[in-house]
């Protein structure tokens, strides 16, 4: 039986995944609807779509992941790591793409060659998109070979010790080098996208204190939207990334550091699904109309717009 502190972090785990998967689905089933009734996808819906499909995707299979922890089914686990190992690093390219897009949408830089990647960027979404996915889809493979050479060395009858150990220190390395090269890049480019948005937030408050106003109070207000939710996803995005890498270098864990660990690592990211789904007009929207029909069906009968007249009971 696990001890209390293990049943609490496990039940966190399982509450934070559940509250993601329901954030992730409502937010693909709402711009997936509009795209499946004809209408073009702008180019940042399309970018939350994949990205909330992707996160939909994630936390399925680290709940899978667990459930087979919990149930000391390992030798089923292997599947569903080469599903976590896509899902996470295609998290992180589309993630650093949606960064990359408020930055050239918002950002009011004059250089040339800002206001090139801005037009090319655009334009490009689709192809940054399959890039991302092929560069996932490589990284997952190269992982699931260096599992299948690991679990076949350490399940050969005739292997030595020392072998095993080899084996064990070799998939560590190769696991730890993956995580740094696979997700740096992208993580960086995050960074890059949130300094420059940054910059441009101050060098716009520092327009509007010289007397230039008017248009500048919209452009301020865009600002402060992006960066609101890019600053926090920074401090949570930073928080996965770090316990990721912290993960693969402390293992194995303790049974309640283990679930501490999945707790720390999937609350970056659920709590960005839930600010890209606060901050968005259109899911705030929808959200607040299903919430009246919801509470309007307690409410008995409604007297017609304009009337001073209080609905009779029956």
């Amino acid at each position: 039986m696990p001890s209390l502190l293990t049943s609490l972090f496990m039940a966190a785990f399982f509450l934070e995944s559940l509250a993601a998967i329901l954030q992730n689905g409502f937010m693909v089933a709402v711009l997936g609807h509009g795209w499946l009734r004809g209408r073009v996808m702008p180019a940042g819906d399309m970018i939350v779509t994949c990205l909330a499909a992707c996160r939909l995707g994630l936390h399925s299979t680290a709940v899978m992941n667990n459930l087979l922890v919990i149930f000391q089914l390992y030798h089923r686990e292997y599947f569903f790591g080469i599903l976590w190992d896509f899902s996470n690093t295609l998290t992180f390219w589309l993630t650093a793409w949606l960064s990359s897009f408020y930055c050239v949408k918002i950002a009011s830089f004059s250089h040339p060659t800002f206001l090139w990647v801005r037009w090319r960027l655009s334009r490009s979404v689709p192809r940054l998109l399959l890039g991302s996915l092929a560069v996932s889809v490589l990284t997952s493979i190269s992982m699931a070979i260096g599992n299948k050479i690991q679990v076949g060395t350490s399940q050969e009858p005739h292997s030595n010790g020392s072998w095993v150990a080899s084996a064990w220190t070799f998939r560590w390395a190769f696991s730890l080098l993956r995580v740094l090269l696979s997700l740096s890049v992208p993580f960086l480019l995050f960074l890059t996208s949130t300094a420059l948005l940054i910059f441009s937030l101050r060098r716009h408050l520092g327009q509007m204190r010289a007397g230039q106003h008017g248009s500048w109070d919209l452009s301020t207000q865009a600002h402060t939207v992006a960066l609101k939710s890019l600053f926090f996803f920074l401090v949570f995005y930073s928080l996965y990334y770090v316990s990721l890498i912290v993960v693969i270098t402390i293992t194995p864990l303790q049974a309640h550091k283990y679930w501490l660990s999945q707790v720390v690592t999937y609350a970056g990211i659920s709590l960005h699904s839930t600010i890209l789904l606060l901050s968005s007009p259109r899911f705030k929207r929808i959200l607040k109309r299903g919430a009246t029909r919801c509470g309007g069906l307690d409410r008995g009968p409604v007297s017609p717009r304009g009337s001073d007249q209080k609905p009779v009971p029956d």
